[in-house]
């Protein structure tokens, strides 16, 4: 009998079912988009053919889609097809399958069930080739001491916590960044489920997804609110190269404070020597007022900033002389990781629309602010992509 497959949708996005009669040979969990899932599954079972579900397959499928919406649902039933499985992760696999819901168990605990006290690396290996995931649950294998490590089923970590966090365990503390890391190479979770909400929610920028392919964010790292800052106001209106020289010279007037200056430093110099860097009147009495409004604490600290809203970051940060709206957008979306941000007043991001939307003029602020309301909650990928089709644009010309 033929190996066979379909793809079926669940909360974290359309996943994908391989088995041959009554026995499973592999689930695949989701990616980017419903393409992708396919080629993935295709490229771990080529000789797989699309076909419907069985009655009994249609049972596993409202299992596991039931397990993905956060139910208590027993996969222990399930049969699978070890024929390729290596004897000792058949083993190991079977130890897992009895981890309760809602509770982990470590590497190394496993590897003392299977008889192996030393072969916690091997147990990792075992999860990490794991056909079968949520029915052989390795999210619920973590690090010693409860930490979430590895997991390279589709999403990495980010996967590994959704799961456990719908089974209510309590995890380690996530990262600061929103979207979560690039763990070997896969799609966080965060990334691939608003990559499918706005293909669902606008034909165009499903077609802009499509052309460009994955969203793939860089966050500039941030020691801090008064150094991101300062930075932002050297930079504003010169190209990078010139900004970045002139931003290097003012950390050299500080050889003591190390790669960086403090507000202190600022305080303390002269007029003449921060000219002397290459700032203009106007941009030595911002960073003036950023030093001063950083002292006296009117500045939040970066923990402080984290616990706000989108508007009161605006709010807080745009009450410094040079900050404007523009500016902290910027910060949200590149150095907090805020999803939901849209720069409507930003040249590229309106350029982008009009291309990717074949306008014959840009969209005023107004428009792109009522008509961008339904790409929220994530606005800021939609940013990054409409930023994407304005370089692809100026690079044809060129």
């Amino acid at each position: 009998m033929a190996v066979t497959f379909t793809l079926f949708e669940t909360a974290m996005g359309f996943c994908g079912l391989v088995w041959q009669k009554k026995f499973v040979r592999g689930v695949q969990l989701p990616e980017a988009t419903v393409a992708a899932t396919r080629e993935r599954l295709k490229d771990r079972f080529p000789m797989a053919i699309e076909h419907k579900p069985t009655g009994q397959m249609q049972r596993v499928i409202g299992q596991l889609s039931a397990v993905l919406g956060g139910q208590v649902v027993d996969l222990s039933a399930v049969l699978l097809d070890m024929t390729d499985v290596p004897p000792f992760h058949q083993r190991v696999y079977a130890v897992v399958k009895q981890i309760p819901y809602g509770k982990i168990q470590t590497y190394k605990q496993i590897a003392e069930k299977v008889g192996s006290p030393s072969a916690s690396r091997a147990v990792g290996q075992a999860m990490a080739r794991n056909p079968f995931p949520l029915i052989v649950p390795c999210h619920r294998v973590t690090a010693a001491g409860g930490k979430l490590g590895g997991f390279t089923a589709n999403g990495g970590v980010e996967t590994k916590r959704y799961l456990l966090e719908k089974e209510g365990v309590a995890l380690d503390a996530p990262s600061v960044n929103h979207w979560g890391r690039l763990d070997h190479g896969q799609v966080p979770l965060k990334v691939r489920n608003a990559m499918m909400h706005l293909c669902a929610v606008d034909t165009q920028i499903a077609t802009l997804i499509e052309q460009i392919g994955t969203f793939q964010l860089t966050l500039s790292h941030t020691q801090d609110v008064f150094t991101a800052l300062a930075e932002a106001i050297v930079y504003q209106q010169l190209h990078g190269k010139a900004a970045a020289t002139i931003f290097k010279r003012l950390c050299n007037l500080f050889p003591d404070s190390g790669e960086l200056f403090t507000p202190q430093d600022i305080g303390r110099c002269g007029d003449e020597d921060l000219r002397s860097a290459g700032l203009s009147s106007n941009k030595l009495l911002a960073l003036r007022d950023l030093a001063y409004k950083t002292l006296d604490g009117t500045l939040p600290s970066l923990d402080e900033l984290r616990a706000l809203d989108d508007e009161s970051i605006i709010q807080r940060l745009t009450a410094v002389r040079g900050i404007g709206r523009w500016t902290v957008e910027m910060l949200l979306i590149f150095r907090l990781g805020r999803p939901d941000v849209l720069p409507v007043d930003d040249y590229g991001i309106r350029k982008g629309f009009m291309l990717a939307f074949n306008k014959s003029a840009m969209p005023t602020p107004k428009e792109l602010h009522t008509y961008g309301q339904r790409w929220s909650p994530y606005r800021s990928v939609v940013s990054w992509y409409l930023w994407r089709a304005a370089d692809r644009a100026k690079a044809s010309k060129n």
